[in-house]
């Protein structure tokens, strides 16, 4: 191998690797700005109202941090209620005109994998994309597509998953790897096959004959 074939493939795989890097801490790197947001915030408005009742945080900063992680703590037990109800569905409606608003809340919504029923986000194994063997997928939704007992599946893009394809596919050639989550199916990405999606999440290999179909998990979570 020449030194320029070695430098090129030395640059290529410092860039792949500082692309991993990026995309694995972003996520992180977003909550945490969230967080100490709403914690300065929070510490403010306990301040104040312990000065207003003639308390010195100063003073007192037992009281204060009690006061601060209660608030916080409070804050996020009523955000995570009123998510269930009609409340922040009307929130919402204020800013749904706002454009790019519902594009963007769907693409923070495929982040939440914990979600039950359409919404939730299923890593998939397809049949019929090459002329043989299977491809690992995602499926956003499990809403039927346009044409009869076909689904979506998306194919995503490695090292960098923010583009990909989707397909349509039979129902009948989508196989669920239970217990696989989105983040699972992003760190088989980011490792670019490296790690096998078994690796992941540490399991051994399972025949296609005893995974789940499609059919069966909406059969056993049906939607609605």
């Amino acid at each position: 191998m020449s030194n320029e074939e070695t430098q090129k493939t030395f640059t290529e795989k410092f860039k792949n690797r500082t692309m991993q890097g990026l995309f694995w801490i972003l996520p992180i790197a977003a909550i945490l700005m969230i967080v100490f947001w709403l914690y300065e915030k929070i510490d403010l408005l306990v301040n104040t109202f312990l000065d207003f009742i003639g308390i010195n945080p100063q003073n007192n900063e037992f009281l204060w941090m009690i006061g601060v992680i209660f608030v916080f703590i409070l804050i996020l037990y009523i955000i995570g209620y009123l998510i269930k109800t009609q409340v922040a569905v009307y929130f919402e409606s204020l800013f749904h005109e706002i454009p790019g608003f519902s594009t963007l809340k769907d693409i923070i919504g495929i982040f939440n994998s914990s979600k039950e029923g359409a919404n939730k986000v299923l890593v998939v194994a397809i049949k019929g994309f090459a002329n043989e063997g299977y491809n690992i997928g995602l499926m956003y939704s499990q809403k039927e597509s346009i044409i009869k007992d076909h689904y979506t599946v998306t194919l995503s893009m490695t090292p960098i998953p923010n583009g990909g394809y989707m397909f349509e596919v039979h129902k009948s050639n989508i196989y669920v790897i239970e217990n696989a989550t989105f983040d699972d199916n992003l760190q088989y990405l980011l490792s670019m096959g490296v790690r096998s999606i078994a690796d992941v999440l540490k399991r051994e290999p399972t025949p296609i004959e005893e995974m789940m179909t499609l059919e069966a998990w909406l059969e056993k979570y049906p939607l609605g």
